[in-house]
């Protein structure tokens, strides 16, 4: 059976190479799909524009999601995320450096899963996404297809 993917949404270069790098540290074998906005993670969640040919049922473990997104914002993804009745279940964690109060409270209220604010420091954030992995990919129970 085929690992399912991990969707990374974030525009900043340093912040994607942190994850990755963090992901591999952690032995984390799901391959990792990086997108770096909005409208791109909604065309491939949505299979369509450039991944029209992907299968949309085959959703990822989990979208880590960033909020300052060019274009679409991270909370717009969410929303529409949460609307579509085959997309609403997919894990979704936001991992951002705000921490405006008032993201957090539309966050959740959109549904998110977890909103996470992106530690300082190399070692915090791999703390963090080691944490992340064992979760969604190890201990969560997926809801069924």
């Amino acid at each position: 059976m085929e690992k399912s993917k991990i969707l990374l949404v974030e525009d900043n270069e340093d912040d994607i190479e942190l994850t990755v790098h963090a992901f591999q540290k952690s032995r984390v074998a799901n391959e990792i799909v990086v997108l770096r906005d909005g409208e791109t993670a909604l065309d491939y969640i949505f299979g369509r524009g450039a991944y029209a040919g992907r299968a949309r049922h085959d959703h990822p473990a989990f979208v880590l999601l960033d909020l300052k997104l060019p274009g679409i914002s991270g909370l717009d993804v969410l929303r529409q995320v949460r609307k579509a009745d085959d997309t609403r279940r997919i894990p979704i964690v936001i991992l951002t450096t705000s921490d405006d109060e008032a993201d957090i409270v539309t966050g959740y209220n959109l549904g998110v899963n977890s909103y996470i604010r992106k530690p300082v420091g190399f070692d915090a954030f791999s703390k963090v996404v080691d944490q992340l992995g064992l979760y969604w990919l190890v201990t969560n129970t997926p809801p069924p297809l």
